[in-house]
């Protein structure tokens, strides 16, 4: 925030005769005037200065700052809990029916609250998913808005017994595609030695994680080539006037691999979920994953 409040001052400090074409001595100036402006993108100064003449032209003068430039901040319609301790909120599961559970939180009376008496209890029943054990100890939840409803993300706890290499007969197969990222059966071992499938399975797709990560990968790409062209245009010269640009980029290959990092982890998180509640689903004793590590790529030399 403090970086966008510093591009937006220094943009306004040194407003140009012409916000559509800066002249050179009208570019040394806005980046003196920006802190590491000389390594700055010239696209992101010239972003900024477009939105704050567009905000020129509606209310005829430059704003005052960044918080009278940009509008309010969307945040997301979400109340995490996991912070919260027993005095302002509690999660039971239901003694009767294991398929309920009810969450205790106090929330205010008023949207100004002064003292204790302005808050209430309010008591929110969940409705749980087959696939959460009756045994399982449950977590605060997080409440998100989706459709007019409030939704719960429950996170919960229960022991797991070691896993054993024979005895199973009922197990779940596991199969790696492309354009299909998992594909799962059930299976059902006979005492006679018959094998008949539970179902028609099941298909975990993320077309659009996939997609979003193909774009990340080719964005990372293109900087990881311009970098390379500004390090041989520079020969490691730390005084050259590309130096500072190069370093801007550098730091920007790091964003971008980070965010193919957390992307990547989230979608085999929400794989490997997906595959242990297919599991539980059809009461199976143990998964079986297709390993790809033998598979050699055949065909591919040069004539």
């Amino acid at each position: 925030m403090k970086w966008r409040a510093d591009v937006t001052a220094g943009v306004l400090s040194t407003w140009p005769a012409d916000p559509r074409k800066r002249t050179p001595a009208e570019w040394e100036q806005v980046r003196s005037a920006i802190p590491g402006g000389e390594g700055l993108a010239s696209s992101v100064i010239k972003s900024r200065t477009r939105q704050a003449a567009a905000f020129a032209k509606a209310n005829g003068r430059l704003p005052v700052d960044v918080f009278e430039l940009e509008g309010s901040p969307r945040v997301p319609r979400m109340l995490l809990l996991a912070a919260c301790d027993r005095q302002q909120a509690t999660i039971e599961r239901s003694e009767t029916d294991p398929a309920k559970a009810l969450l205790r939180l106090q929330l205010p009376t008023r949207s100004d609250p002064r003292g204790y008496g302005d808050w209430t209890w309010v008591a929110c029943p969940i409705s749980l998913p087959p696939t959460v054990p009756a045994g399982a100890v449950l977590h605060l939840p997080t409440l998100r808005i989706t459709g007019g409803r409030v939704r719960a993300d429950v996170a919960y706890t229960h022991p797991v017994p070691k896993a054993r290499r024979t005895g199973h007969t009922v197990a779940l197969g596991v199969d790696w595609g492309l354009n299909t990222l998992l594909s799962a059966g059930a299976l059902r071992l006979h005492p006679d030695g018959r094998i008949t499938a539970l179902g028609a399975g099941g298909q975990f797709r993320a077309a659009g994680v996939l997609a979003r990560q193909h774009r990340l990968r080719r964005h990372g790409e293109r900087l990881h080539a311009k970098a390379d062209h500004y390090q041989r245009l520079t020969g490691g010269d730390s005084q050259h006037n590309l130096a500072g640009k190069h370093a801007v980029l550098r730091d920007e290959i790091g964003h971008v691999s980070a965010r193919r990092s957390n992307l990547n982890d989230a979608l085999a998180w929400a794989a490997a979920r997906w595959t242990v509640d297919q599991a539980i689903a059809a009461t199976a004793t143990v998964i079986y994953v297709e390993d790809l590590r033998s598979m050699e790529a055949r065909g591919m030399a040069p004539p």
